[in-house]
């Protein structure tokens, strides 16, 4: 039998909110209008075609005192209170909410409530702890953080500790992918008899989760692949039309890859269940700038250290070379022709240009202009880090999160000098250079090993910022 969860509670209390972030299902109506939900609405989570468990949304509790009443005077005398309550609040329009609420747990179903520990206990929501408390039914108490306040979090966990088996702080707008595994985890500690069911509840969350960290990490080898390997050429009927022709590549070039970048995060956001809603990204994420922009190239590509270590394994040309930097104008790529040894000061340190292979290498074979496939492995990197970035911020967007008109607000921990692998070993650089070689050459069983490698760094890098705070 699959097991259900009825999340109840007062009305506005953030209980859509926390149901739609433990079913991952931004379709759960969220209003911030108290008494919005007046029907039950039971949300499944499938998994590999298998419904694992589900989450049912409930009406707020609208006559607590009432209802305590009336279930403390049948449970003197009736064997089960709870469904002969019902059968009496059904005639009565005034309990229509509290007769509808009350439907998943007279069927079996566990009870999550939640409160907003913001503000103070009262006598109401003591009677709703007495009421959950007299169905006899497996319950956790959730409290929603909606502010920082904890001023009132003791007096709520007193009160839990009389009436629930199990009490945890929750913000289900904020929550990140560990958080609402350790919620799972806890539930199974609200009734011996469901332990092995949630168990088996909280394993399938989890091999779920590997499976789609699996399926990212080919979406961003497959992005990786055809924007290294892309290469565009164009004829020119004399050696003055380079120039202009040069630039017009270039520019179609980054069109292609940063398009190919969107449809790669798209797949992304799809396979997290980001389905409904759209928010923007933060205007100071470095996500927002533009893929060849300075500071993109400054942040997100090899460290020093990486440089050396990148430059001593060979057969892969690294950094920015003489042609990357004399596009400038209107390309918006570093700065113009005046001053290129300025542009590659900022990631070389001024190190000799003259010495420094191309990045892209635009040879002029007799009338024929190429721009790629890439000859710098720094653009892996900015790639890379770029989508384990957009990763990390769709992961821990929690979906009953609806703020999208503030979340230029929201600051992405990790949008800090270069992403995520600013600290990787020479053994990790090692790995990205063998999967950039095998790229554009495939050496049949070789090649399979450095992209098996390679896919494996993004699967320990990706479980590393899961369960992450």
């Amino acid at each position: 039998m699959t097991p259900e969860f009825a999340i109840l509670g007062h009305p506005n209390e953030g209980k859509s909110s926390v149901l739609s972030t433990l079913a991952e299902d931004d379709s759960v109506r969220v209003s911030p209008i108290p008494g919005e939900t007046t029907e039950c609405r039971t949300f499944p989570v499938v998994i590999d075609g298998r419904e694992v468990v589900r989450f049912t949304d409930t009406p707020g509790f609208q006559n607590p005192g009432r209802v305590l009443s009336e279930l403390q005077k049948r449970a003197e005398k009736d064997a089960n209170p709870l469904k002969t309550f019902r059968e009496y609040a059904a005639t009565v329009p005034e309990l229509h909410d509290d007769c509808e609420l009350l439907g998943p747990v007279e069927r079996g179903a566990g009870i999550i409530y939640v409160v907003d520990g913001s503000r103070p206990v009262r006598n109401v929501d003591k009677a709703e702890m007495e009421i959950l408390r007299l169905t006899g039914k497996p319950r956790m108490a959730i409290i929603n953080c909606k502010a920082d306040a904890a001023e009132h979090l003791p007096a709520w966990k007193a009160e839990f500790r009389k009436n629930f088996n199990s009490s945890r702080l929750f913000n289900a707008h904020r929550a990140t992918y560990a958080e609402r595994l350790l919620l799972l985890e806890a539930l199974k500690s609200i009734d011996q008899d469901w332990h092995q069911v949630l168990s088996e509840v909280v394993s399938a969350f989890k091999k779920d989760w590997a499976a789609r960290n699996t399926a990212t990490a080919d979406i961003i080898t497959g992005l990786l692949s055809a924007s290294l390997t892309l290469q565009l050429t164009d004829d020119v009927s004399s050696e003055g039309e380079a120039e202009k022709c040069r630039e017009k590549l270039f520019a179609r070039y980054s069109e292609k890859i940063s398009r190919m970048e969107k449809d790669a995060h798209q797949r992304i956001r799809n396979l997290f269940k980001h389905n409904i809603f759209h928010y923007d990204l933060p205007p100071h994420s470095i996500l927002n700038k533009d893929l060849f922009d300075e500071q993109t190239w400054q942040l997100l590509g090899l460290t020093r250290q990486q440089v050396v270590i990148a430059g001593g394994l060979g057969g892969a040309a690294i950094g920015a070379g003489l042609e990357m930097a004399t596009f400038g104008h209107g390309l918006g790529v570093f700065t113009a022709v005046g001053t290129i040894a300025g542009a590659l000061s900022a990631f070389f340190g001024g190190e000799n240009i003259s010495d420094r292979a191309t990045f892209l290498g635009l040879p002029l074979g007799g009338k024929r202009v190429q721009v790629g496939p890439a000859k710098s492995i720094d653009l892996l990197f900015i790639l890379l880090n770029r989508t384990l970035l957009y990763y990390q911020h769709i992961i821990n967007w929690a979906h009953g999160r609806r703020d999208y008109e503030k979340a230029s607000q929201v600051l992405l921990q990790s949008d800090s000098p270069q992403g995520f692998t600013k600290n990787w070993s020479a053994g990790n650089i090692k790995i990205c250079h063998d999967f950039f070689k095998v790229i554009r050459d495939d050496k049949g069983d070789n090649g399979r090993k450095a992209r098996e490698k390679f896919k494996q760094l993004l699967l320990t890098t990706m479980q590393e910022i899961s369960e992450s705070d």
